[in-house]
């Protein structure tokens, strides 16, 4: 975009390392995200097919972006129409039972993780993921979050296991699969991210519904997935567990974790593009850390895109609430600068790969 204005002041900076969800299923219904990507600079946006914040007469959730092919292409254009630098636009479509594109919307079915591990046909997996790919392309959405990295640690596990989410319980074919879902997006031109940072396979608890600790669970082999596809080239960018583990930082989750995020994954395993926290609005992180300290902490720990997916407690501020928070935390020389420019330098740099900003600006 040779006439585009790139970021270049702090608080346009800051707008690119958030990631909103929001209501609204038309241009006439997104006034308040229209005001976050004009006014706030909000780079990337992230859909939901239902609402969790409220609910319709039968007490089941309401809808919230997602009705139909046609009306989730032209809601997209829209966004993209209000924003000041392309954006990325975001959903977790892992298939199975993690898919905001279903079939009573008009959309292909899909497949689990767990089904094509079990299958263990990697031209298969290839082909599902491209398949999915084509049609997030063809909806004008940008960066699927899968594929699913963790392992089938833990027959318990409510939130991996439970829903289906794993490929395998074996790293080596964890890793196999994962690569050959990114390499089905990749033929289509859809970025991919790896989670969930440093492993939520092993895991008793689900974060959505508080604290998790995996001290006494976890293993190091949880760490294979991640390694292998940073190796090869297939991790266009990684998402953060809020899991706490002792051994890794006695004090922070995962999330929040200097020696995670810098330490482990991008010093020992070498990862240099974007991170991506889950959402920070899960009770993990909530319920013990406001907005006012989880932010900071997470750009210090090495976080390049902060997650407000709205849909677990609706905040219509939360943009300016947390662009206000980092100019702050700036300020006041609890982050520095430098790390805003990391961040914000990793988030164009992914644009670009995506084909959102020309290599030349």
């Amino acid at each position: 975009m040779s006439a585009l204005a790139l970021p270049s002041t702090l608080r346009e900076k800051i707008g690119q390392l958030l990631l909103l969800g929001f209501k609204g299923s038309t241009a006439a219904e997104t006034a308040l995200i229209t005001r976050d990507l004009t006014e706030h600079g909000v780079g990337s946006v992230i859909l939901f097919d239902l609402d969790m914040t409220g609910t319709v007469d039968s007490g089941a959730p309401g809808k919230r972006n997602i009705e139909s092919p046609a009306q989730l292409q032209a809601l997209i254009a829209h966004l993209q129409s209000c924003a000041r630098v392309p954006l990325l636009v975001a959903i977790d479509q892992e298939g199975g039972r993690v898919n905001r594109l279903k079939p009573a919307y008009g959309f292909p079915e899909s497949v689990s993780h767990e089904e094509l591990g079990a299958r263990d046909d990697l031209a298969f997996t290839r082909e599902q993921a491209a398949a999915t790919a084509r049609t997030l392309a063809a909806l004008g959405i940008n960066w699927n979050l899968a594929p699913v990295a963790d392992l089938d640690a833990n027959p318990t596990n409510p939130i991996i296991k439970g829903k289906r989410r794993s490929f395998a319980a074996d790293p080596e074919k964890v890793a196999r699969h994962a690569a050959a879902f990114v390499d089905g997006h990749r033929a289509h031109g859809v970025l991919t991210c790896l989670k969930h940072f440093p492993g939520h396979g092993s895991a008793a608890g689900d974060t959505h519904l508080g604290f998790v600790d995996v001290t006494s669970t976890w293993h190091e082999r949880e760490l294979t997935p991640f390694a292998r596809l940073i190796a090869s080239g297939h991790c266009d960018s990684v998402m953060s567990a809020h899991v706490f583990h002792a051994g890794l930082d006695a004090e922070l989750p995962s999330t929040l974790s200097r020696a995670v995020i810098t330490g482990l994954l991008r010093e020992k395993l070498g990862f240099g593009g974007v991170v991506l926290s889950d959402d920070l609005e899960m009770k993990a992180i909530s319920t013990r850390f406001g907005v006012e300290q989880s932010i900071p902490a997470a750009l210090n720990a090495g976080v390049d895109v902060l997650c407000f997916g709205n849909n677990l407690a609706y905040d219509p501020d939360i943009a300016p609430k947390a662009v206000a928070i980092i100019e702050r935390a700036v300020r006041d020389g609890r982050v520095p600068e430098s790390r805003i420019d990391e961040s914000c330098a990793r988030v164009l740099a992914l644009k670009r790969s995506a084909g959102l900003i020309p290599d030349n600006s």
